[in-house]
């Protein structure tokens, strides 16, 4: 009783104070007392994307879960918010490294919790990011992966996993002939699986792996994986697409990574998520695979923790 009596009294001395504040009491009632910012301490801190100008390395721009995109010029000791008039949910940034001031934004965080939000489409910026432009996929909910087709500027693929909490026709790999007046979905399995992820070959860009991901969040679960996620790989530029399956494990699977070595387009890298989610390397283009190794990351959340960055030199290096 007497614990409760303290409560109780704290409590409402507590009250009385944040009374007094929105009374707005002369300065001697609080002294030098002054108010000190505490939070958001939880979830307003998650970098989603990130990419960097290959020749001016100072230079990136960073995408985040719930405060849009930043730049900086100096390695991040300063950074400018350039996407504050837009969605603030970011899932996917990639820049024309012939025509570095010339990016593309993918809307929508695609690192599936309960607490994501999402896009409205992608947008294309011409002048470092401080003016953009909307092209298209206003219904995409959210954007994985953007890659530039490195000789047709106007050749842009788009990589969409689709909703989080519903079916969705949306979902699926797009590309644009047009730098973004017009997209075609040029793979698609169905409305409960989406496009994860896709890699270009940098020494043959009709060359082109993608990973599908059937996936579904629900108010008191979610499900990651299903007889339709899978790895497929197109040599005519996204035209027509094979299932790779020799060396990939066997059964239902969820998320998966993908990344080609610069330093040696062999080898190909994927992070699987399924019974033995592990990564997986491949040296022949994908047409065989032999399980690696994986992170502690890779294997209690395969689903959170899917991004995959090959070393530009360095072909064992990821």
């Amino acid at each position: 009783m007497k614990t409760t009596s303290v409560f109780f009294a704290a409590t409402l001395a507590l009250v009385c104070l944040q009374n007094s504040f929105a009374q707005n009491f002369e300065s001697r009632v609080l002294g030098d007392y002054k108010a000190r910012m505490l939070g958001p301490s939880v979830m307003s801190g998650r970098i989603s994307c990130i990419d960097g100008v290959n020749k001016r390395p100072a230079t990136f721009y960073v995408g985040t879960a719930g405060g849009g995109i930043w730049k900086t010029l100096d390695y991040g000791v300063t950074l400018k918010p350039m996407f504050d008039k837009y969605n603030q949910s970011i899932g996917a940034l990639a820049i024309d490294q012939d025509h570095p001031d010339t990016l593309w934004a993918g809307t929508g965080e695609t690192w599936t919790r309960n607490s994501v939000s999402a896009g409205d489409g992608i947008y294309r910026s011409a002048d470092g990011g401080e003016t953009w432009k909307k092209c298209g996929l206003e219904k995409s909910e959210r954007i994985s992966r953007i890659v530039i087709h490195p000789k047709d500027k106007n050749t842009v693929f788009a990589a969409v996993p689709g909703a989080l909490w519903s079916d969705s026709e949306e979902r699926g790999l797009y590309r644009t002939e047009d730098g973004g007046a017009t997209w075609k979905k040029i793979l698609f399995i169905d409305n409960k699986t989406g496009c994860a992820d896709v890699a270009m070959d940098p020494s043959d860009p009709n060359i082109l792996y993608a990973a599908t991901w059937e996936f579904r969040r629900r108010a008191w679960s979610f499900s990651s994986g299903g007889k339709n996620s899978a790895i497929y790989k197109s040599t005519d530029g996204g035209n027509t697409w094979k299932k790779l399956e020799k060396g990939i494990p066997s059964g239902n699977l969820g998320r998966i990574a993908l990344a080609v070595s610069p330093a040696d387009n062999q080898v190909v890298y994927a992070s699987i998520e399924s019974k033995e989610s592990a990564v997986y390397r491949s040296s022949d283009k994908g047409e065989s695979w032999t399980k690696m190794g994986a992170h502690t990351y890779v294997i209690e959340r395969p689903f959170y923790f899917s991004r995959l960055v090959a070393d530009p030199k360095d072909p064992n290096r990821i």
